[in-house]
């Protein structure tokens, strides 16, 4: 994946994931290291869980949970992780630099996500926006995950798009 050529605008959003596409502007980073968001890029399953991640947390934060959590078991094999133990899991995300502060209610909304994933989408977060239908039609697949409300739904289109997935522009 690529970084957009084209912008979006995103001037009817506040907080970290604006000020991630603000940095973009100036320092050509959205994360704020070229690594970082390589990963996020190369992983769609990292995106989603990156997004998902993005609640009472810096979102540079949130976009890097995906990083620690593939450090720590290995992968992001949405397969795999969903048939993980959640006792054990959660274990996971407390280890410090925690995945996320709200360890447990995150591990449960990614074991519940990996399921769906896998069941649903064949275990590929990309199969949730590839087949190039329209956002209205991603924002209410994202909409029956776990985690993702209106406003999150709505914000996955930047990160879709800023992060090279789909070009909204």
């Amino acid at each position: 994946m690529a970084y957009p050529k084209n912008w979006l605008d995103y001037g009817d959003l506040d907080g970290g994931l604006a000020r991630m596409m603000e940095r973009f502007k100036t320092e050509g980073t959205l994360i704020g290291d070229k690594e970082s968001d390589q990963f996020i890029m190369d992983s769609p399953n990292a995106a989603l869980l990156g997004m998902l991640f993005d609640q009472r947390v810096r979102a540079e934060y949130a976009f890097t949970g995906p990083i620690r959590l593939q450090e720590r078991i290995g992968h992001l094999d949405m397969g795999r992780i969903a048939t993980m133990d959640l006792e054990a899991f959660a274990a996971v995300f407390a280890e410090k630099p925690a995945v996320h502060r709200f360890t447990n209610v995150m591990a449960e909304r990614t074991l519940a996500i990996a399921k769906i994933i896998n069941d649903e989408y064949g275990g590929d977060a990309a199969n949730l926006w590839n087949e190039d239908v329209p956002f209205s039609v991603i924002e209410k697949r994202l909409m029956a995950l776990p985690g993702f409300g209106k406003m999150k739904a709505y914000k996955m289109k930047f990160v879709l798009h800023y992060f090279g997935y789909r070009d909204f522009s």
